[in-house]
């Protein structure tokens, strides 16, 4: 069973995940052995990712693992409905619709874990927090699952510290392999395709703002710099600060960044990082958008209260017109902007990702046994693995320890 918006889209579904399929040879590395050796054979995985091309050859790659796929999106915004079509052509257990209500794209995870999973991906926290709450007859069968972005991170050692985590779970973003890549290079570059694609403005000569200087952060200011942005960092880390500085973007509090931005994008993982008195003294026409996971970091909310009228400006873009005449631009209504407005990271990073997402659900199944309700970070054997199999697909080599220069490292003697 599914639940997708039109069957009908399915063949331009398939066309965009056959040509990410292309783009992503570590996972079709695994794909290959997964086929031989089924190592989910008798499994049933719920998958809770951005609902797009990508993540379906991920949990196409799961299948031919032997697992039982269930495929849902992780934002009611970023559900490509034809990718969702393809999947339930394929066979494929799909529960996503673009443009969905709040209640409605909880309504759709639901119907996922009524698959009762043995494994579980998960992308910002919504599945973990169903299966711990109001979804737990569902978790019967959890042998653990992965996460796969930094905010979802954050919540899942706030539940191993409240005692609350109802499965074993694996950092995925903490692996090298993924925050290295994802989060900087494919943040980076993703949320600018989607920022320019939606304005069709230049970034050359303007102030552009980013909110946090973390993995997700860093890409974005580096990638605003070579297009010739004027770039402000805001941090509350007073080392990332100090890093920032050190790469020579300007830094300071918000209150005195919102005077001068004329593009912002907030990367934090919090709350309220851009509020009402930061629009008040924004420049007119000012841009705001979001590349964290959720859409809480710009108070579109205290905006629209502040609005004295509201109205399309593009598509994908809302324009509020204050009392003294000022507009500021939402681009996405405020939600991760890279994938509510655009196709969200390149398929050559999420083949890392997904890489990892896969070969960590492989070691979650195999050492069922004896794992404990806790977050658990990725072995160093597969982040090694998945960094060497890229390299060769790039046609790239590196050096090797001898086993001398080994003992040297490992030992005390100069």
């Amino acid at each position: 069973m599914s639940i997708v918006k039109d069957m009908s889209l399915a063949p331009s579904g398939h066309q965009k995940i056959q040509w990410v399929r292309d783009f992503m040879p570590a996972l079709s590395g695994i794909e290959e052995r997964f086929r031989r050796e089924k190592p989910f054979a008798g499994l049933t995985i719920a998958v809770s990712v951005h609902l797009e091309a990508k993540t379906a050859n991920l949990g196409l790659v799961l299948r031919e693992g032997g697992a039982d796929v269930h495929l849902t999106g992780c934002n009611p915004l970023s559900t490509q409905d034809d990718v969702a079509a393809a999947m339930a052509d394929l066979g494929v257990d799909t529960y996503g619709v673009h443009g969905v209500t709040p209640q409605e794209y909880e309504d759709l995870l639901v119907e996922t874990l009524k698959c009762k999973p043995h494994l579980i991906v998960d992308d910002g926290g919504d599945l973990i927090n169903l299966l711990g709450g109001k979804c737990a007859q569902y978790g019967e069968r959890l042998i653990g699952g992965c996460e796969e972005t930094t905010t979802g991170i954050h919540r899942l050692y706030a539940r191993q510290r409240a005692g609350i985590l109802p499965c074993p779970m694996m950092a995925v973003n903490d692996a090298k392999a993924k925050h290295y890549y994802d989060n900087k290079y494919g943040t980076g570059q993703s949320s600018w395709d989607a920022i320019m694609h939606t304005t069709n403005l230049m970034v050359a000569g303007k102030t552009v703002v980013v909110a946090g200087y973390g993995w997700c952060g860093k890409g974005i200011a580096m990638r605003a710099k070579g297009m010739g942005a004027n770039v402000i960092v805001t941090e509350v880390d007073p080392f990332k600060a100090l890093e920032a500085t050190m790469e020579n973007f300007r830094v300071m509090p918000m209150d005195e960044a919102a005077k001068y931005g004329d593009i912002f994008v907030t990367a934090t993982g919090c709350k309220d990082v851009i509020v009402a008195r930061h629009f008040a003294v924004m420049k007119d026409n000012a841009i705001l958008c979001n590349s964290g996971h959720f859409d809480c970091e710009v108070d579109v909310a205290a905006l629209r209260e502040m609005a004295v009228e509201r109205f399309p400006r593009r598509g994908n873009i809302e324009g509020f017109r204050l009392t003294d005449g000022r507009t500021l631009n939402v681009l996405a209504e405020g939600r991760l902007v890279n994938l509510a407005a655009g196709n969200g990271h390149p398929a050559e990073i999420m083949d890392m990702s997904f890489a990892v997402q896969a070969l960590s659900l492989e070691w979650l199944a195999k050492h069922r046994e004896g794992l404990e309700k806790k977050v658990y970070n990725v072995p160093d054997e597969i982040d090694d693995q998945i960094g060497r199999v890229k390299l060769a697909a790039m046609g790239l080599a590196i050096d090797t320890l001898t086993p001398e220069q080994r003992d040297y490292l490992a030992g005390w003697e100069a």
